[in-house]
């Protein structure tokens, strides 16, 4: 089906609501919403406020993307009204909240086709539980959208993802190409923010999002310089990354949220503050190569972030691949025994704990050990990446612990138990990035294995300043809470 062939109201996608910070007054917030072309301009009506129009944002498609940014006073029965609709929004942050991690929406092959009725199995778990004991903040940990066939949207496009990498730079990147590739990426934005459990949690509850590579196509930034700057390979990323700075930073992409350090765009590393804690979301993704994680825009904007954290308020820090992770490298290693480019290179490359990144992850974890001894900021890594579920420790140099959650995946189905037990096994080996600092990989509570194969989503959650973290998993349901 075409994006022409889409029939529906005249309010086609949305309320989607992204946070931009809180305080004691109250919550600072960016609506997006989707009409066909040629409708009126949504009314927005925050609480307590004169009607608004939002902003055109952009024309795609048929369609039009609006926006707003606004603010919604602390209050007990808070919320918004579009076209006269209410939505209810948490907007008292300075007790007791609860806080809702996400990560790997899709599949890398045919998401599309996928039976709603099994894939959003966890999406609709996590909207019946916001019913009962409503989140504050959804945070989504990379993976929002499954990308790898928009190689697909043009045939030129599809003959370059079949050509080996000494021949991608020979293809150009034309206007028909472009045009077939930014409306895949709409269309996937429109149907996911369609699917309805989604849609009720976006409309009501303030999202904060970072990329990972399948946002982009898999395995972006980790991929040889012929592939990776190649032209077509950088027209993906250009149409990757103007939908997600409409879809996931709530954004014009003429002028990018507060939440974002870098106003060049070369990064979208983002912070926000809220009572008594901050959420830091470092760009993994945009100045990626083989060689580094992040660049020098990223890596300012990262610890100008930091810098401004409240001391001893608590650091959530949403790194899209796990910062405390088993020996990778060791398995890195033992493929560059063999010739060519190994199917799983890119994947290991994307890792903190590959070889070529180590500089820059000891540089990562140091800074974060910094934030928790001297600063007093308890620090907090959630992570996705990797479809399954684990936590690990790092032990601090004043004897307090950096905690690594991991959710993953909302959608993916779950890999092969071999896996689990693969990197169960390589947990073992012990790693210790900072010396005297050893990482430890432990199982969830009531977990047998250090790596649980399921679905799942993660829960924080602060009651009289004491943070808990507990996962959700889609067959065996709740784990235990463990404290944080």
């Amino acid at each position: 089906m075409s994006i022409n062939d889409i029939r529906e109201p005249a309010l086609g996608a949305g309320p989607a609501l992204y946070a931009r910070g809180a305080d004691a007054a109250g919550l600072r917030l960016s609506l997006v919403a989707v009409t066909r072309a040629g409708a009126e301009a949504p009314r927005l009506e925050a609480e307590g406020a004169e009607p608004v129009s939002l902003a055109l944002r952009a024309e795609l498609f048929d369609h039009a993307v609006w926006g707003a940014e606004f603010s919604l006073p602390v209050g007990p029965d808070a919320g918004y009204r579009l076209d006269g609709k209410r939505f209810p929004v948490v907007t008292d942050l300075s007790g007791d909240v609860a806080i809702g991690f996400v990560s790997c929406n899709g599949q890398e092959k045919g998401d599309e086709a996928r039976s709603h009725e099994d894939r959003d199995v966890m999406w609709r778990r996590l909207a019946a539980e916001h019913r009962t004991r409503p989140f504050v903040l959804l945070l989504h940990g990379g993976d929002q959208l499954y990308a790898d066939e928009a190689v697909e949207a043009h045939p030129e496009t599809r003959r370059w993802a079949g050509l080996s990498i000494d021949d991608k730079p020979g293809v150009a990147w034309t206007p028909d190409m472009e045009d077939a590739v930014r409306g895949y990426f709409f269309r996937r934005y429109l149907a996911l923010m369609r699917q309805p459990a989604f849609a009720e949690l976006a409309a009501c509850v303030p999202s904060l999002m970072i990329w990972d590579d399948h946002d982009i196509f898999d395995g972006w930034g980790s991929h040889p310089a012929g592939l990776q700057e190649s032209p077509v390979a950088l027209g993906l990323f250009r149409a990757a990354r103007e939908m997600f700075v409409l879809f996931q930073l709530g954004a014009d992409p003429a002028a990018l949220p507060s939440t974002c350090r870098d106003r060049t765009g070369a990064s979208f590393s983002q912070d926000a503050r809220f009572p008594g804690f901050c959420v830091l979301l470092p760009d993994l993704r945009s100045e990626r190569t083989p060689e580094r994680v992040m660049g020098p825009e990223g890596w300012a904007a990262f610890e100008a972030g930091l810098g401004a954290a409240p001391d001893g308020d608590r650091r959530i820090v949403v790194s899209s691949v796990p910062a405390l992770g088993p020996r990778l490298s060791l398995v890195e290693a033992l493929l560059d025994l063999y010739p060519g480019q190994q199917q799983y290179e890119d994947d290991l490359r994307d890792q903190w704990q590959s070889r070529g990144h180590r500089a820059e992850w000891v540089r990562f974890l140091s800074s974060l050990e910094r934030e928790a001894v001297e600063r007093g900021g308890p620090v907090t890594v959630v992570s996705g990446e990797i479809h399954l579920a684990t936590r690990g420790e790092m032990r601090l140099s004043d004897g307090t612990s950096l905690h690594q959650l991991v959710a993953s995946g909302i959608t993916h189905p779950k890999p092969p138990a071999a896996m689990a037990v693969g990197l169960g096994f390589l947990s073992r080996l012990g790693h210790a990035p900072l010396p005297g600092r050893p990482i430890r990989l432990k199982r969830l509570p009531g977990q047998g294995a250090v790596y649980t194969a399921e679905r799942n989503y993660l829960v924080l959650r602060r009651r009289a300043g004491h943070w808990t973290a507990a996962w959700e998993l889609e067959e065996s349901g709740r784990t235990p809470e463990i404290g944080l």
